[in-house]
């Protein structure tokens, strides 16, 4: 009987400790949204952490309460798909998550505090990110990180250098860094020189990208504001993620039906794991987003985003709303709701646990 307890609990033993090593080797998608264990209608906000250590916070926001977010940890690289204000970040959390409601958005709402630099920026100096972007938002994101640091003219905040032709640099660094990244182009990020790291690629999306005027400064934030107009930032982009376990993650951005989804991301990247922007008449809506997902992107498993709607409640997906709708449609490809602080680990063929082993 002693034989066969021993035996059964060696069994135990090395399941869990195999459990726990495949776990290891996953890639971990924290989703930080407005109120904790739920979708609401500003988030955006997934951090994503490699098996190497290296951790990558895309479209902080407003969610994000700046750099001093207890939530974030360390974030060694910053990606953005536009410089829009529901994305950047014109304003940022300054409430409680446990207890902050998951209702309106703002303007005009008292749970969040405006940003003159935007919480992007904000939260790029205070983690000496290194910030990869495409369009023009490289130059326009330097000059805000360069304020918040309370940097003098001629200084400058320094470029992210790139070594050979797979354009490395070495997390974490000592200070922040902007860097362009244009369609078709990659870098990668790595925590030691020569070392695997994570690769970011940009892809087509098709959306304007216009910067909000209250993080403009003058002159051009009055004479923008006589016509109504915001600062073209070049285009919007989404992105494909290339983590070390194999997992090749795809960032929707705000973004129609592309060719590119199909040819681009699915044929070339090979995407295993897709976060879709899902919010409609900004972006795709429940419907074109399902048709995407099925019939263009092929993932193993999607993360709904973008919904623009309070989309759940207790951590359950509210009836009769989009990111509902779009569960359903996209029937037979599993669906993960963005729930802030509830994990999500996926293995290299995209397939992901939500809240832990």
């Amino acid at each position: 009987m002693k034989g066969k307890w021993f035996i059964s609990v060696l069994f135990a033993l090395v399941i869990g400790l195999g459990w726990s090593f495949a776990w290891a080797q996953n890639v971990l998608i924290t989703p930080i949204g407005q109120r904790t264990g739920e979708f609401c209608r500003t988030d955006r906000a997934l951090l994503f952490e490699d098996p190497t250590g290296v951790r990558i916070l895309y479209d902080p926001g407003r969610s994000v309460a700046g750099g001093g977010d207890a939530r974030l940890g360390a974030v060694h690289v910053m990606i953005l798909s536009s410089v829009h204000a529901d994305h950047i970040g014109e304003e940022k959390l300054n409430a409680d998550p446990a207890n902050v409601p998951c209702g309106a958005s703002p303007p005009n709402n008292p749970n969040f505090t405006p940003t003159s630099q935007s919480n992007f920026a904000e939260i790029a100096a205070a983690k000496n990110s290194a910030v990869i972007v495409g369009g023009e938002m490289d130059a326009f994101l330097n000059k805000k990180i360069f304020n918040v640091l309370g940097l003098v003219p001629p200084a400058t905040v320094a470029g992210c250098p790139a070594a050979g032709l797979t354009n490395e640099f070495v997390v974490p660094r000592a200070s922040p860094c902007t860097a362009v990244l244009r369609h078709g182009g990659k870098r990668t990020a790595t925590m030691a020189a020569g070392s695997p790291g994570v690769q970011i690629a940009v892809v087509r999306a098709d959306h304007s990208n216009g910067i909000p005027r209250g993080i403009l400064a003058d002159p051009e934030k009055t004479d923008l504001a006589a016509d109504n107009l915001t600062a073209y930032a070049g285009p919007e982009n989404g992105y494909v993620l290339s983590f070390t376990n194999g997992l090749v993650v795809y960032l929707s951005g705000d973004t129609g039906h592309t060719g590119d989804m199909a040819t681009i991301v699915n044929d070339f990247y090979g995407a295993k794991l897709a976060v879709v922007n899902m919010g409609d008449i900004f972006s795709m809506g429940p419907e074109e987003a399902a048709f995407a997902v099925k019939r263009l992107i092929k993932p193993t498993t999607v993360i709904a985003s973008h919904a623009n709607e309070v989309a759940t409640t207790n951590g359950q997906v509210n009836a009769g709303t989009r990111t509902a709708r779009f569960i359903d449609l996209v029937e037979g490809i599993p669906v993960h709701v963005p729930l802030s602080g509830v994990a999500i680990s996926c293995n290299g063929q995209g397939q992901c646990v939500q809240g832990g082993p």
